[in-house]
């Protein structure tokens, strides 16, 4: 007689054989190359993650980049930057295009490249040799010098900010024609050579005069030029009035330092700036950024203004759609969730790690569909009851709590098989680096519990959002099962196209290869 245990019927469908293992050891599926550079677009950051180092991620995106048509990489730059509001990695697809396509290059270069800091990154990453070649080449210093050349005077006072490479770096390499006698003497002033003071721009001849006397007023330049003064605490009232919305998040415990927050109208104006919702829109906000600044609040920031960023977290998150249904969230709270999300780099490393962010996305939509059922898990569930009146931070911060174990991603599934619920939509929230529920052969635990799960709901859907940049998974997409990658509210998008279209929705890499050049 067969042996019964090697030859059980199994319920559900038959599930693909996995065909790959994980960076933790377990079975897993290997994404298509498109799929995987989306997601190292949209989640990598080119700095080591909990599995896996730098070094390697470069080595994978750029054999990612080599499997896939030159086209397709200009739109996940595209999309990388306008959608995913990435840096380091649009920049790196850019430079892999400075040696494979250049018409593409031409194309995309002043979509992608759309302020100073990735402007820098650019030069930086072609010039480092890692893409194949240690100089621009012409057509590279053409686009960079006509960048310079269309800048406006701000932009390029922006631009400055920053080293390796510098922006006077920058000049030194292309060497932009001035179009006028300003532009002449800002270069040199950039560069450290002789020029004309009556010729330098109005903000650069007031900065300078500034540096010389302090008077009442404070030059209108970004702050990074100021702050570095010593500066009386009338100027730095003067710098958070003028302060962009991104520049007053980030510089809310030095405002408080310095006695801004002493003054109550200005306290009042900062706070209606931070939950202004075009102003959170024209910023880019990430929802984890307002999470960052909340959490790192010092003891002097006023109360109004502690509300204030509740109140921006709620508009940074409002595209969170409302689906029709039951709604399942499973969050991963196991240890590899501690990583911070934009990975591990010496002296820059981001203080939100990935738990949060899967806590954010958990919390925004039980905030909006407040039937949502929440699944914390690691190497089993979490009981969980949040109360969808507080906050999305007060609900994020009760899921953080409970970080700690392994990882089964299959968990939340086998629990609602276990329990018989009824689901229209899970999503699952992770970084997909499952192991303890690795099978000996055959298809992975959670493609096998999904298959359970639709024998019993076969109108349901999964929508699997993954939080860093891993080429596996642990479900193979289909027309019920959807993945998306990242850590802006971008992913919402997928999710509200999920709640309308239902099965016809568009796959996360149709939307990006639908993107025009």
């Amino acid at each position: 007689m067969a042996n019964a245990q090697l030859f059980a019927s199994q319920p559900g469908r038959l599930v693909p054989s996995a065909d790959a293992c994980n960076e933790a050891g377990g079975v897993a599926y290997n994404r298509s190359a498109e799929a995987a550079l989306a997601l190292y677009a949209a989640t990598g950051c080119i700095n080591s993650t909990y599995y896996s180092d730098a070094a390697m991620q470069l080595r994978q995106v750029l054999a990612l980049c080599e499997a896939v048509a030159p086209a397709y990489i200009a739109k996940v730059a595209l999309y990388a930057r306008k959608v995913a509001y990435m840096k380091d990695m649009p920049a790196l697809l850019l430079a892999h295009l400075a040696v494979r396509d250049g018409d593409l290059l031409d194309k995309v270069f002043d979509q992608v490249i759309d302020n100073g800091r990735m402007l820098r990154n650019f030069v930086q990453i072609v010039r480092s040799g890692v893409v194949g070649r240690k100089s621009l080449g012409t057509r590279p210093k053409r686009l960079v010098q006509r960048w310079l050349e269309n800048a406006s005077i701000d932009a390029v006072m922006s631009a400055a900010i920053g080293e390796n490479p510098s922006l006077a770096d920058v000049v030194r390499m292309v060497h932009p024609k001035p179009r006028d006698a300003e532009r002449e003497a800002l270069y040199a002033w950039l560069i450290g050579k002789p020029f004309k003071q009556e010729a330098l721009p109005e903000k650069v001849r007031m900065l300078e005069a500034f540096k010389k006397e302090q008077g009442n007023d404070v030059p209108d330049l970004p702050f990074q030029y100021l702050t570095a003064l010593p500066l009386k605490a009338s100027h730095w009232k003067n710098i958070a009035s003028r302060a962009s919305w991104q520049a007053t998040r980030m510089n809310l415990n030095a405002f408080a330092r310095h006695g801004v927050f002493e003054d109550g109208a200005l306290t009042s104006r900062l706070a209606e700036r931070l939950r202004n919702a075009a102003a959170i829109q024209r910023a880019r906000a990430f929802p984890y950024q307002l999470m960052m600044a909340f959490r790192a609040s010092s003891p002097g920031i006023p109360a109004s203004i502690l509300e204030a960023l509740q109140d921006a977290m709620e508009v940074a998150t409002r595209n969170v759609p409302k689906v029709d249904g039951r709604v399942v969230v499973a969050m991963d709270v196991s240890g590899s969730m501690q990583a911070p999300v934009t990975g591990i780099r010496r002296g820059a490393t981001s203080m939100v790690r990935c738990i949060e962010v899967a806590a954010l996305i958990a919390a925004c939509v039980k905030r909006v569909n407040v039937d949502t059922r929440v699944i914390p898990f690691a190497e089993a569930v979490h009981p969980c009851r949040l109360n969808p009146r507080d906050s999305v931070m007060t609900q994020a911060q009760q899921l953080v709590a409970m970080l700690g174990g392994g990882t089964k991603v299959s968990a939340p599934l086998e629990c609602l098989n276990k329990e018989r619920c009824k689901v229209d939509l899970l999503v699952l929230v992770s970084d997909n680096q499952s192991w303890v529920d690795t099978r000996a052969s055959g298809g992975t635990e959670t493609m096998r519990q999904w298959e359970v799960l639709k024998l019993r709901c076969p109108q349901a859907r999964m929508v699997c959002i993954d939080l860093q940049p891993y080429a596996t998974s642990q479900t193979v997409e289909n027309k019920d099962v959807l993945h998306v990658g990242g850590f802006s509210d971008a992913v919402f998008d997928l999710l509200a196209s999920v709640a309308s279209d239902g099965t016809d929705a568009r796959r996360w890499v149709e939307r990006i290869e639908a993107i025009a050049l």
